[in-house]
């Protein structure tokens, strides 16, 4: 019964990682570039649902649109300020960039909220008793879970069967020649940040629900691992990230549970070596042989 509490609470927090490596895999996918400022717009999206409730009053599902409206219109202006200026510069310089705005976005919470942490009240509250009661699930668990899959189902259809996901998808194989078949590629990369914004802002919420906790580096380390997860599945692909996202919060569960606290980062990060020198491209991502 422990061990199936561990495992619950590691495919709980997976489904965070996992909606957040969606974000990820959607933006490189597409433009081929990674956003390491996607985990400081969780942050934002905790901050701004946090002040929905606590200042305004708001109920907790209106505090998560709003979150997501703010963090669309974010990304969207990132993405034009920032990134779309460079375009057709090297990807060291939008790495830089990104890590740049990554900063800024951090030190501008800090400016505005303060570096003291905010208690945070979870979007719903109470728990689920299993097994007449020797098994608890929170209900946070359930939506959190519910959200992840939900999430992952519809990006899939929005990009196999929709006119705006084709045209993604014909952006990330080749832009310029989308572009000669009339496609908007600024337009579709720009809606690809607002999506990928949007379901930063959901994890956000999600996750500060778990933590309970909020400050300008809450994003951080999340959005580290969500990439992790994002590459351990295939960066890329969006079952890949739904994949990797799950199986790394099930082994930070239970390597917190049966090995150490303080190690579990570092034995995330060494399964992730381990996976990547043995599938470089990850478990469901495809390798692409380089043209000369």
């Amino acid at each position: 019964m422990e061990f199936l509490s561990y495992l619950i609470s590691g495919i709980s927090l997976g489904s965070v990682y996992a909606i957040i490596a969606l974000g990820y895999t959607m933006v490189y996918g597409i433009a081929k570039m990674l956003n390491f400022a996607h985990g400081d717009v969780i942050m934002v999206g905790g901050y701004i649902s946090f002040c929905a409730v606590s200042y305004l009053g708001l109920p907790g599902w209106l505090s998560v649109l709003l979150a997501m409206a703010v963090c669309t219109v974010l990304g969207v202006v990132i993405e034009g300020l920032a990134y779309r200026p460079l375009r057709q510069a090297t990807s060291l310089a939008v790495l830089i960039t990104a890590i740049g705005v990554s900063y800024f976005l951090q030190n501008a919470a800090l400016l505005i909220w303060g570096a003291s942490p905010k208690g945070y009240t979870p979007v719903v509250s109470g728990q689920l008793p299993l097994f007449g009661g020797r098994l608890t699930i929170s209900y946070v668990t359930l939506l959190t879970v519910g959200a992840c899959i939900v999430i992952m189902i519809a990006l899939t259809l929005f990009t196999g069967k929709t006119k705006m996901g084709k045209a993604m998808r014909a952006c990330s194989e080749n832009k310029a020649a989308a572009q000669l078949m009339g496609i908007n590629v600024n337009r579709t990369i720009s809606l690809t940040f607002a999506i990928g914004s949007a379901l930063a802002a959901v994890a956000g919420v999600l996750l500060c629900s778990f933590s309970t906790s909020l400050m300008p580096t809450t994003g951080s380390m999340p959005g580290i691992k969500a990439f992790t997860a994002a590459v351990f599945g295939g960066i890329g692909s969006i079952p890949g990230a739904f994949l990797g996202g799950i199986l790394l919060g099930i082994i930070e569960s239970l390597a917190k549970a049966y090995i150490s606290t303080q190690l579990a980062n570092a034995i995330l990060f060494a399964v992730l070596i381990v996976v990547l020198l043995v599938k470089p491209s990850g478990l469901l991502g495809k390798y692409v042989p380089e043209k000369v």
